[in-house]
């Protein structure tokens, strides 16, 4: 609001000195007063009170209108996207609304929503597969998604305008495939998987009542539901299940011993990264290697985070 940042200023001054932790949410904003902050942090944080914690909040923000230098003095908590379809999908639906649904008054826009998000999901769910999933890992983010959005709605207006009844498919899987998402994919092969699953996802057979569309049928038939309203979108995403097969991406079952194997070896690398140097010196024991788990500690066993052996 206004006047805000006087306020925000008078914060941090009074946290410097007595130690407390001061949150400016929504920085994205106040772009415009960053430089004036990112000023008053290179002259007055040159000793701050030890317990003194600044944090910011901010949504992304295009071009680079963020400050560097608050960006290079801090530590970055960035948040990732949920791993799963459906936890996927659910995320895109929170970030819209019956507003952002009757953007456009074709009757095909609300399917095409549902179309991208899946897709949106998908490609963002395909990176727990490694480099069977992605040859090179890709930023996919909300942007993409509300950006084609946009598109779609432009071009479906104009057909409702010109009493167009046939859909510019083709010109619709170009700029999202394209530019669009593709705009971030380096590899070729990356950009033929994507192409194929617009290809699959995005045509007028969705519109096919003889003979129903499905993204898949492996385990579960994905479709696009036929919703009045985002609350009915929300509750069709909660019939999803949880854990989708390796088959719903176009990839083999194998695939999934893969991405077990990856996240369990993440686990345990990140998990010694966090173990610390002291050793018990009498045993020469490091005891913060010991993983202590419920069954194991019954027993009296510490069990090696290095997998080298089990002591009791």
């Amino acid at each position: 609001g206004k006047d805000m940042e006087i306020q925000a200023q008078s914060m941090i001054d009074g946290g410097i000195v007595k130690g407390h932790w001061v949150m400016l949410q929504n920085c994205h904003l106040v772009l415009s007063w960053l430089k004036d902050l990112e000023g008053l942090i290179e002259d007055k944080m040159n000793r701050p009170h030890s317990d003194f914690r600044l944090w910011l909040t901010s949504a992304p923000t295009t071009g680079r209108t963020f400050p560097i230098g608050i960006l290079q003095r801090s530590l970055k908590v960035v948040v990732e996207p949920p791993e799963g379809l459906r936890p996927n999908m659910k995320t895109m639906y929170e970030k819209i609304d019956d507003t952002r649904l009757l953007q456009s008054k074709h009757p095909a826009f609300k399917d095409l929503v549902y179309v991208v998000s899946f897709f949106h999901a998908i490609l963002q769910d395909r990176k727990g597969f490694g480099k069977i999933g992605w040859n090179v890992v890709y930023g996919f983010n909300e942007s993409d998604f509300t950006i084609s959005l946009d598109l779609i709605s432009m071009y479906l207006n104009k057909a409702l305008a010109n009493h167009e009844e046939v859909l510019p498919w083709a010109t619709l899987r170009y700029l999202i495939g394209e530019a669009m998402y593709g705009g971030r994919v380096t590899d070729d092969y990356d950009r033929r998987v994507m192409m194929t699953y617009l290809n699959e996802y995005m045509g007028e057979f969705l519109f096919d009542k003889n003979q129903p569309s499905f993204f898949s049928r492996a385990g579960y038939d994905f479709n696009v539901p036929s919703c009045e309203n985002h609350e009915g979108y929300c509750k069709y995403l909660e019939q999803l299940p949880q854990d989708c097969s390796p088959e719903v991406f176009g990839l083999h079952m194998n695939a999934q011993i893969m991405s077990n194997t990856n996240k369990a070896r993440d686990l345990w690398v990140d998990m010694l990264k966090m173990q610390t140097s002291r050793t018990d010196a009498s045993k020469g024991v490091n005891r913060d290697c010991l993983l202590y788990t419920s069954d194991a500690a019954d027993e009296g066993l510490g069990v090696d985070l290095g997998g080298r052996r089990l002591i009791k």
